[in-house]
C-alpha cells in the first residue's frame, strides 16, 4: 500500500530500478548517476518523513503491514505459550495474550490483534475488544502478579467494540475496573502503543509504569474521522482534526502523558519490521531493567502519582 505522500519517493525509485536494468542490460557503466540518484532519494525519504503531518502519521499508523501485536510477541520471546478465556464468557480473538520469555525473563504479553485479510479482521473484530477481552487481559495480568511476572501489553485498536450486545456484557464496567485493578498491580508494569490508541479501548490495557509510543503511532480520547463528524459532520475534515487533537508520539511526550518514544526504521515499521521489533525488544528490556530495582509499593506509589498529575484544570 502506497501513501499520496510517498508517490515521490515511489517515483525515484523506479528510475533507480530502471536505470540499474538498462545498466546491467547494455553493459554500460551508469555508477555515478545511479549513486546520485540513491543519495536523492535518501535525501527525500529523511525530509518526508521527519516532517509528517499528524495526519500522515496516523496513516502510517494503520498501515497494513505494520507489524501487529501477534509479530512483536513471537518476534522476541522464544517459547510464548497463548492462553484463552476470561472465565466468564467466552474468549476473545481481539484481545491475546500469554507468557513468553525475553532473554531468560519470563513475561505476560498482552495485546490488541489486527488482521491482514477480510477473514482475519473479521476474526479479530478489527482490533476492538469486547469486556470478555478486557476481563480475559486483567485475569492474565492477575496471573503474571501471582507468579511475580512483570507485565507487557501492546495497544493498538480503533477503540473498544462498541455494539449493543458489548454494552449489555459491561463494556464500560470491565474497563473501568482493569483501570483501577492496574494501578494497584505489584509487578512492573510496560505498555507499548504499537499503532493506533483509540479511547478508553486503548486505555484499558495502557495503565503502567511505563508508557512509551512507537514514532508513527498515534493517543488520543477520539480517532481524526470521528472528531471531524462530530465537529462538521464530515469526514472530510480529518486532518484538521488531528492536528487539533495533537495525537502523535511527540505531542504525548511534550504533553507528559507517556514516558518515551521508541523510534522506528526510516519510513515505518513496515519498511523493517524486524529492526522495528529488535527496537520493541530493547525498550522492555531496558525499561525492565530499571523498573525491577524499585520495591512494588514504591513502584504502585509512582503509578498513581504519575497519572494523577495529568491534565490541567482550572478554578
Amino acid at each position: 500500500m502506497l501513501l499520496d505522500f510517498e508517490k515521490p519517493i515511489a517515483e525515484l525509485e523506479e528510475k533507480l530500478a530502471e536505470m540499474k536494468k538498462l545498466a546491467s542490460e547494455n553493459g554500460v557503466d551508469v555508477s555515478e548517476p545511479i549513486k546520485d540518484l540513491e543519495r536523492r532519494i535518501n535525501e527525500l525519504k529523511v525530509e518526508t518523513y521527519r516532517n509528517l503531518t499528524r495526519w500522515q502519521r496516523v496513516q502510517l499508523s494503520r498501515h497494513v503491514d505494520r507489524p501487529y501485536t501477534l509479530d512483536y510477541i513471537y518476534g522476541i520471546t522464544t517459547d510464548f505459550i497463548e492462553l484463552f478465556g476470561d472465565r466468564r464468557i467466552a474468549d476473545d480473538k481481539a484481545m491475546v495474550g500469554g507468557l513468553g520469555t525475553i532473554e531468560g525473563q519470563t513475561f505476560m504479553l498482552i495485546g490488541q490483534q489486527k488482521g491482514r485479510n477480510t477473514k482475519e479482521r473479521q476474526l479479530r473484530n478489527f482490533g476492538m475488544a469486547n469486556p470478555e477481552g478486557y476481563r480475559k487481559a486483567l485475569r492474565l495480568m492477575k496471573l503474571a502478579e501471582k507468579f511475580n511476572k512483570p507485565v507487557v501489553t501492546f495497544i493498538d485498536t480503533p477503540g473498544a467494540f462498541p455494539g449493543i450486545e458489548a454494552e449489555e456484557r459491561g463494556q464500560a464496567e470491565a474497563i473501568a475496573y482493569n483501570l483501577r485493578e492496574m494501578f494497584m498491580l505489584e509487578v512492573p508494569v510496560i505498555c507499548i502503543i504499537i499503532g493506533e490508541g483509540a479511547s478508553g479501548g486503548a486505555l484499558g490495557i495502557a495503565i503502567g509504569d511505563r508508557v512509551l509510543m512507537l514514532e508513527n503511532t498515534w493517543y488520543s480520547v477520539i480517532s481524526p474521522e470521528s472528531c471531524s463528524s462530530i465537529l462538521w459532520r464530515s469526514w472530510n475534515y480529518k486532518e484538521q482534526a488531528a492536528e487539533a487533537l495533537k495525537l502523535t508520539a511527540s505531542d504525548m511526550l511534550g504533553f507528559g502523558l507517556i514516558d518515551g518514544i521508541i523510534e522506528e526504521p526510516l519510513g515505518g515499521a513496515h519498511k523493517d519490521k524486524q529492526a522495528a521489533i529488535q527496537a520493541v525488544k530493547n525498550a522492555i528490556l531496558y525499561h525492565f531493567k530499571e523498573l525491577s530495582q524499585i520495591p512494588p509499593h514504591q513502584r504502585i506509589e509512582q503509578r498513581i502519582k504519575k497519572f494523577a498529575n495529568m491534565g490541567v484544570y482550572a478554578q
